[in-house]
């Protein structure tokens, strides 16, 4: 904090020192309490002066501050996404049905509304809010209207996962990605901005020339650094068709998962379980492989390792694997790592 010594005390007693020795300048003096409102005020001032101060920069700045800063790169902050879902009708002996488009249906506390036909009986369904609830249903589905012949509707793959709207730290990333990485006539960091554009990618890895002159490969994994649906996929097929290069061919495919299976024996603390130590250190795995996305070229066993001390109760470990190894396990370019199996036995 640039005015973090401007306290109160610092303020009152430079105010005082202007004040002749002659004077009585104790605390409840009547010079004292003449000064101490404004002291405060002023100590008051300065909080806020260093407060506006951060709001200025980037990257000390929050909420609508940091919109004002990112808008003037042209950049503004992601709305919430509605989730899209599949959805099955089934009329009877499950014979596949048609129901109208617009047609509502609540599953679990939200509704959905059927927005496209896929098949006979299969559309896609979108939720009536925005967010990451949208993502949570599964399974049966109750119509609000009657629909002739219907029998059974059932809500299953997240064809488009609901978002929540950007978060700070989001915003800044593309912000930062726009003043560091200068995007010029179709170069790689103009194909990286357009996906990111794209609300629902969380990040994406551009491949040029990768099958010959002309070809560029987009490889994007959603907020949630998890493989991209394939209707995320088209959105950024068409967005990044809006601005391309003529002549340029260009194809967009998801990062692939791959599996991060973890065993170890661990020592526990006193007062610690097994499932809460170890569902805590699932978070902070988790975390990392996130970080890791399109960053690095492995997982580390190190880092892993110490996630695991760092995790509270866990104590110490022993055997520890990565996918049956005691290695760094390597990611190709297109590869993502994404949490698999996850088992902790106490020594």
């Amino acid at each position: 904090m640039m005015y973090q010594q401007m306290t109160f005390e610092t303020i009152i007693k430079r105010m005082l020192s202007k004040v002749p020795n002659t004077m009585d300048k104790r605390q409840g003096s009547i010079i004292y309490d003449a000064l101490a409102p404004a002291a405060a005020e002023l100590a008051q001032m300065y909080i806020e002066l260093d407060t506006n101060i951060k709001l200025a920069f980037a990257t000390t700045a929050w909420g609508e501050y940091l919109e004002k800063r990112t808008a003037e790169m042209g950049i503004t902050r992601h709305s919430a996404i509605k989730s899209k879902r599949a959805g099955l009708f089934y009329s009877n002996n499950n014979e596949p049905t048609d129901v109208p488009l617009e047609s509502r249906f609540t599953a679990g506390d939200l509704n959905f509304v059927v927005k496209e036909k896929l098949s006979t009986g299969r559309y896609i369904l979108e939720c009536e809010i925005a967010g990451v609830e949208g993502n949570r249903p599964q399974g049966k589905m109750i119509p609000i209207d009657y629909i002739p012949g219907l029998v059974k509707a059932e809500l299953t793959d997240i064809l488009l996962p609901g978002e929540e709207e950007e978060s700070d730290k989001a915003l800044l990333h593309r912000y930062q990605l726009r003043v560091r990485q200068p995007t010029t006539s179709g170069n790689i960091y103009h194909y990286k901005q357009w996906a990111l554009d794209v609300a629902g990618v969380g990040d994406a890895k551009v491949f040029p020339l990768w099958n010959g002159p002309g070809t560029v490969k987009v490889v994007v994994v959603d907020s949630d650094k998890q493989p991209a649906t394939s209707l995320l996929l088209t959105e950024v097929s068409q967005k990044i068709e809006e601005f391309r290069p003529v002549g340029a061919n260009v194809t967009v495919v998801s990062g692939i998962g791959k599996s991060i299976n973890v065993s170890a024996t661990v020592t526990l603390a006193s007062g610690y379980t097994i499932q809460k130590a170890q569902d805590d250190f699932i978070m902070g795995l988790d975390s990392y492989l996130k970080e890791t996305a399109f960053k690095t070229s492995y997982v580390s066993y190190a880092k892993i390792g110490t996630i695991l001390l760092n995790t509270p109760g866990l104590l110490d470990y022993s055997n520890l694997t990565l996918n049956n190894t005691t290695s760094n396990i390597a990611l190709e370019d297109e590869e993502i790592p994404v949490l698999g199996a996850v088992e902790l036995a106490v020594m």
